[in-house]
């Protein structure tokens, strides 16, 4: 298709327009259309943008060049023992919905990331977390397109550079390039046969369910406290409501030097790593920088009136209306407190 809105297809509604704009639901429609040049011989090829469920992107402009959407699907099992089992996930199925059929099946391993919007190919690029749980954790390998070399590439956990809302494939560019050189086409996870979760790491969560930090709950509560905990907050997508018009925390939790976490107020968050820095918590820095819930009260792009991470399209922003605003919070972050929040949407 030419000239395709995508308002539909990120979860800020931003309303820009792909040049071209194609699906692919099997590889070889990916490399058939990676190939598509879309103009006349001889002139440089379009940028191409490789997307999910657009929920951790923001379009600045018009894309000229060419929006693949990831629609891969199929989750099949492939090898069980007595405690753990093997699944292979197409990158293009909806996280949520995989999160669903794990807990339909008794698999444990990802029940605190239910209803974290996006796709599957999306969640080892991100290493997407919550309350205390990271998608790493469950990863056993994930396969690839290499852009770069033109040939499938497929990497075991331990060689996907995972990191902090980060990994390997989310540092990998090309240049000219708005995707990076990694096309994920299907993860496999490493699950647990049970009807509990694992451990409970997150003291929120804890809280919900009533536990003991380390304690496990059947991985139905812990769904249905995870779901009520991020409605609290306005994390789950709803067309209806524009607070929920975000690409969910805006921000990552900054992780500090100690000599930098010291300078910080005495009661604001410190979580030691392991490497021996100390993660301090985004949303108290901004809430104490003088941001407040729906900050500032008035105009197209707000803070979130139920989460001060969550910066949203309120009405009918633009994407630098959106930009201004995390530029404001971060520099009065960084003023109050002397730290630079790093953003987490891919600003394309």
């Amino acid at each position: 298709q030419e000239n395709r809105s995508l308002k539909s297809h990120n979860t800020f509604g931003i309303d820009v327009r792909a040049r071209y704009f194609a699906s692919f639901a099997t590889t070889e429609e990916i490399l058939e259309l990676i190939e598509f040049k879309g103009q006349s011989a001889g002139k440089p090829q379009r940028p191409i943008l490789i997307l999910g469920g657009g929920s951790n992107i923001l379009f600045t402009k018009d894309f000229d060049g060419l929006v693949l959407k990831n629609e891969l699907s199929g989750i099949k099992e492939v090898k069980e023992d007595t405690h753990h089992i093997y699944v292979r996930v197409g990158a293009g199925v909806v996280w949520h919905e995989f999160v669903l059929h794990c807990l339909h099946q008794n698999w444990a391993g990802v029940e605190n990331l239910a209803l974290i919007p996006g796709n599957v190919g999306a969640s080892p690029i991100q290493n997407i977390g919550a309350y205390g749980q990271d998608v790493s954790q469950t990863i056993a390998r994930v396969r690839t397109w290499d852009r770069q070399a033109g040939e499938f590439r497929t990497f075991v956990a331990d060689k996907c550079g995972f990191g902090y809302r980060d990994s390997l494939f989310k540092r990998s560019r090309v240049a000219g390039q708005a995707s990076g050189r990694y096309v994920v086409l299907e993860v496999w996870f490493h699950l647990g046969l049970a009807s509990r979760s694992e451990p409970v790491r997150y003291g929120q969560l804890a809280a919900a369910l009533g536990v003991e930090i380390g304690d496990r709950a059947p991985t139905a509560r812990v769904r249905e406290a995870v779901l009520a905990l991020r409605a609290s907050k306005g994390m789950v997508v709803d067309p209806a409501d524009h607070d929920t018009w975000s690409a969910g925390s805006f921000f990552m939790n900054p992780i500090l030097e100690p000599e930098a976490a010291v300078q910080l107020p005495a009661d604001a968050p410190r979580f030691l790593q392991p490497d021996g820095r100390v993660k301090s918590s985004a949303a108290w820095l901004i809430d104490h920088a003088g941001f407040v819930k729906g900050f500032p009260s008035q105009g197209p792009a707000r803070l979130s009136s139920k989460h001060v991470l969550a910066l949203t399209n309120h009405d009918g922003a633009r994407a630098a209306d959106i930009a201004e605003l995390a530029r404001t919070v971060r520099a009065g972050v960084a003023e109050r407190f002397g730290v630079w929040l790093e953003p987490e949407p891919v600003l394309v």
